[in-house]
């Protein structure tokens, strides 16, 4: 069973890598929760796999940054549908 987590947190950080996604994004394509996902891909993947997670790092990093961004757009189009 452990070869199969940690397994499963190579691939959803080479997941994030690839294609950007969220964590959020993440966990809905691989039908986990956030919380397994975000705990995958930062402390079992810095432990098994430090180059990836360096790459994950940054890429959940700039997500961060945007966040707030992402956040005024789903405000303004629930908004902008109301009317």
């Amino acid at each position: 069973m452990k070869g199969y987590v940690e397994e499963r947190a190579c691939t959803l950080g080479r997941y994030i890598v690839d294609t950007g996604s969220t964590v959020r994004k993440t966990a809905q394509v691989f039908g986990l929760s956030k919380s397994t996902v975000h705990g995958d891909v930062s402390s079992r993947l810095q432990k098994q796999n430090p180059a990836l997670y360096k790459e994950v790092r940054a890429v959940l990093d700039k997500n961060k940054a945007e966040r707030h961004i992402r956040g005024g757009m789903a405000t303004k189009l629930k908004y902008s549908k109301e009317k």
